[in-house]
């Protein structure tokens, strides 16, 4: 097992940000590496970190401005090279169908639930690491 993970997440909330942080503490779950965070609050940083590359996960607001992250999700699906899995963080759950619309492999409601929300990202953690074994 590696020894870190890159998580990226995308907010132009820093309270939601710190929500994320919070509910993944150090690791999600005890079979998952250790979090590092990256941290954007614009999807222009999004796209600078993504094609710099070393992102294992993204985390995006689906309620951020001025670009939501369902609609950012679907174009970094579209233009990023062997895109990372995303969690998508919607603002209600009758928002599901515009998260498989964005192609995310999953998602959540808000606020964040942190035990939801924590098994969510150790799941794609998990699958990512498969993949790459």
């Amino acid at each position: 097992m590696q020894a870190t993970t890159t998580v990226l997440v995308y907010s132009d909330d820093a309270n939601t940000r710190e929500q994320v942080r919070l509910a993944t503490g150090r690791r999600p779950a005890p079979d998952v590496p250790l979090v590092e965070f990256l941290e954007c609050a614009t999807p222009a940083a999004v796209l600078t970190e993504l094609e710099r590359g070393g992102v294992d996960v993204c985390v995006l607001d689906g309620e951020a401005v001025p670009m939501g992250g369902m609609g950012l999700c679907r174009q970094i699906k579209d233009e990023i090279f062997n895109c990372p899995p995303v969690l998508l963080l919607m603002g209600r759950p009758q928002d599901a169908w515009l998260a498989t619309w964005s192609r995310a492999e999953a998602a959540v409601t808000l606020p964040v639930e942190p035990v939801e929300f924590a098994n969510a990202l150790a799941s794609l953690l998990r699958r990512k690491a498969l993949a790459g074994a």
